[in-house]
């Protein structure tokens, strides 16, 4: 009882800072204070850069297509400033339940804080990359809108300039650096040129949206779950994948255990990628006279993926079909690229962020389509 109500406490309290009560900083305004966790599990405050001339806080995320287009660019400013009395602080402000399982479509990686500590090792960050989803009493009192967002303070820590990193995610197409100018502007003791620019990017996930997640996950959860008999022609059109799409094949049994705990995670990474050119097909194993037990098993993890059931009893010719170096044993699970290469698999359970890493490294990155 006590957790619902906490829920909803949240939830009503988010709902009022999407309806304004957030307001950004204005130029002239001080820097709050705060106490915030990095992902070195140390604390950090205003204190913790007082050392610093400027101070540059740059509101972002794991997830967010727009934030991943800019981890570069952020990695090269500490590098350029960090040698010139310039502090560089990164914040993910999203609180994790609110993010839709259909917004994960061009990351592996959530905005939790053990997800924030894997994106920092995977990209090599070079600066301090704080937790604020929980409480969000960070971005509270600044006020970002979008990740990224930028705020940089002067040695007094007022507000100098607030907004964009530069005017475009491609960065052969940038032509204002609006970040570099103000730091520059800041450490030559000129005014900022331009004090204060829009920000684009993704909406902070304020905990008024764990509310909206839950109805997306609802919504596919009630989505229609069927299953057809497959013979090995069908066994052999599916390893040699004459779509576009990347597919995750899955072969598992209501019989095996390590089948049964994985198959919500599978699910789940269905529901990440599925609107970009992936699919998901799952090959039930068990006995041709299974099909209501498979059936039922299926509807009961919300499987509204491309399910099949195998329709022999002799399973020899399916494995010899799928991969002659499969010994024979579940789950077995394979990455098929369209034309029939195997670019992953795994015998026994799978690791689902190494999966979700192969999928998103063969589908690409957001701005990796930009170029």
């Amino acid at each position: 009882m006590f957790t619902n109500l906490k829920v909803i406490a949240l939830i009503l309290i988010g709902i009022c800072h999407a309806w304004g009560d957030v307001k950004t900083l204005e130029i002239g305004d001080s820097a709050p204070d705060f106490s915030l966790i990095g992902i070195d599990d140390q604390y950090y405050s205003l204190d913790s850069f007082s050392d610093a001339d400027i101070l540059v806080m740059i509101f972002t995320a794991n997830h967010c297509p727009t934030a991943q287009a800019y981890e570069g660019r952020i990695i090269k400013l500490v590098d350029d400033y960090k040698d010139k009395g310039v502090a560089i602080v990164g914040i993910s402000s999203n609180h994790p339940a609110a993010l839709r399982l259909d917004e994960y479509g061009y990351t592996d990686l959530g905005d939790s804080f053990d997800d924030m500590k894997k994106r920092a090792e995977d990209m090599n960050y070079n600066f301090p990359y704080l937790y604020d989803g929980d409480e969000q009493e960070v971005a509270k009192a600044y006020g970002p809108i979008a990740t990224p967002h930028v705020f940089i303070f002067n040695k007094e820590r007022k507000l100098r300039f607030v907004g964009r990193i530069d005017d475009g995610e491609n960065p052969a197409k940038v032509t204002t650096h609006d970040t570099r100018n103000a730091i520059n502007a800041l450490l030559a003791g000129e005014k900022v040129p331009v004090e204060k620019t829009r920000a684009f990017g993704c909406s902070i996930k304020w905990t008024s949206k764990v509310e909206s997640a839950q109805r997306t996950l609802e919504k596919m959860n009630a989505e229609p779950v069927e299953v057809a008999m497959i013979d090995i022609a069908g066994i052999e059109d599916l390893m040699s994948n004459k779509t576009e799409n990347l597919r995750l094949i899955n072969f598992w049994a209501t019989w095996c255990a390590p089948c049964i705990t994985e198959f919500p995670e599978l699910i789940e990474i269905n529901r990440y990628y599925r609107k970009r050119k992936f699919e998901m097909v799952t090959v039930s194993l068990d006995k041709p006279d299974q099909g209501d037990k498979v059936l039922e098993f299926l509807k009961r993890t919300y499987a509204s993926t491309k399910n099949y059931h195998y329709e022999m009893d002799d399973v020899y010719d399916l494995i010899e079909a799928v991969d002659e170096e499969w010994p024979g044993s579940l789950p077995y699970t394979l990455i098929v690229k369209p034309g029939g290469e195997i670019l992953y698999k795994k015998l026994g359970a799978m690791d689902p962020a190494e999966v979700r890493k192969v999928i998103i490294d063969f589908l690409g990155r957001y701005w990796e389509h930009l170029f």
